[in-house]
């Protein structure tokens, strides 16, 4: 079993800043990918940046140039760091990991609980 906890959410003003955490525990053999999604009401779930196993990051294109995702491979957990925030950034934002529990198992996806992010004008 794979738990999958996100942290650091909050409000905050626009031009302002967040640090997300998630960290991923549990019986994992081995982690591939780590990413950062985000809902708001109406709209589906959408990426807002990953990190591959090499160190790879992929973003969309509304969080270039603000946000920054990183991971710590040693403790399972990735960050994502927000700034310049802008009110069309409010949203649930979860995490995903995406583990191995046995050597010669299949990948499976993982997902948090989520954490609120709410930017005020």
């Amino acid at each position: 079993q794979v738990q999958v906890v996100e942290s650091g959410g909050g409000l905050v003003q626009a031009g302002g800043s967040l640090r997300l955490s998630c960290v991923a525990s549990g019986s994992i053999f081995s982690i591939s990918n780590m990413g950062w999604w985000r809902q708001s009401p109406g709209k589906q779930r959408e990426l807002v940046a990953r990190i591959i196993d090499g160190g790879s990051t992929n973003y969309a294109d509304d969080v270039k140039g603000r946000f920054t995702i990183s991971k710590n491979n040693t403790q399972n957990t990735v960050y994502l760091q927000m700034s310049s925030l802008k009110p069309e950034d409010t949203a649930v934002y979860y995490c995903n990991c995406d583990a191995q529990l046995l050597a010669t198992g299949p990948t499976f996806r993982y997902w948090g609980q989520g954490t609120q992010v709410t930017v005020s004008s």
